[in-house]
């Protein structure tokens, strides 16, 4: 069992934190909202700390959950951030789905201090960090992940090392584009099978089973159906993660045609006041455009 600092308690970091005490590993937490870091300890037990900084001191892992670059490049730099209470032999793990640009710079300068960096990115939604089956991409060196493939182990279904520092969150990238085509394709049919009269149940029940068969479809086509978004992947957090993955293929070539324009099919559901809905509300877009 090892000292373990999680800093981030949002609807993925809460419960991954949650695993980590359940496990037996000793658990101190820091959340922006004091309130929501007392909460978890009344919760599972540990300790809160009232900096990043105090909350990754002495710890053997850090992990990290938030936002994007600027709250990650916040919680990890300066006088009061993770960096500055880690020492030297520790492993800070970065489960923030950010820039493989923000991950090499911080890979790099905790180095400087002899401090290991894994970005460990995460894909299986609120539901996989409750449920602790998470998948994690990691890139990094592999002494690293080797020792934090175990703790990690605590919420994740499975974890794979890609490759050197950023590999993580470059394949969760392809994760982000896979996954914005594949529901606008769902969308697209179970709009059209409204349209033409068919239950949509039995169609999935049919074709659930074949080639058109996926994670998505078993998962949320009943939600879609039922018109119900009020859960799962906010449609905000997805934009974001797309606005990484168009920014990183104009820098390598990368041609994305079908995720540029599905971006502004999310653009359009943020219109309707649908930022906090999950992702498969590309099918009420298509509804209610009739």
């Amino acid at each position: 069992m090892s000292k373990v600092a999680f800093l981030g308690l949002g609807v993925m970091g809460y419960p991954m934190a949650g695993h980590l005490a359940k496990a037996g590993h000793e658990v101190q937490v820091y959340n922006r909202t004091a309130a929501k870091a007392e909460s978890w300890v009344a919760e599972f037990g540990g300790h809160t700390a009232p900096t990043p900084r105090e909350a990754a001191s002495g710890a053997d892992f850090v992990m990290t959950c938030v936002g994007n670059d600027d709250d990650l490049r916040a919680i990890c730099r300066g006088e009061d951030g993770a960096l500055a209470g880690m020492d030297a032999g520790a492993v800070l793990v970065d489960h923030t789905t950010v820039s493989a640009e923000v991950t090499r710079e911080l890979h790099a300068l905790a180095g400087e201090s002899g401090i290991s960096f894994v970005d460990a990115p995460i894909s299986g939604g609120q539901a996989g960090a409750e449920n602790g089956q998470l998948v994690v991409m990691c890139g990094g060196e592999e002494e690293a992940y080797g020792r934090a493939e175990p703790v990690i182990a605590a919420y994740a279904k499975l974890c794979r090392l890609i490759g050197e520092s950023g590999s993580g969150q470059m394949c969760k990238m392809v994760n982000q584009i896979c996954i914005a085509g594949l529901v606008q394709g769902l969308s697209e049919g179970l709009h059209f099978g409204q349209k033409a009269g068919l239950d949509g149940r039995a169609v999935v029940d049919v074709i659930g089973g074949g080639a058109a068969g996926s994670w998505q479809m078993v998962n949320r086509y009943e939600t879609m159906l039922d018109d119900m978004f009020e859960h799962g992947f906010a449609v905000d957090w997805m934009r974001k993660d797309l606005g990484i993955c168009l920014k990183t293929a104009d820098e390598n070539g990368a041609s994305l045609p079908v995720t540029a324009l599905v971006d502004q099919f999310y653009k359009d559901v943020q219109k309707m006041g649908g930022g906090r809905w999950d992702t498969s509300s590309l099918i009420k877009r298509l509804n209610d455009k009739g």
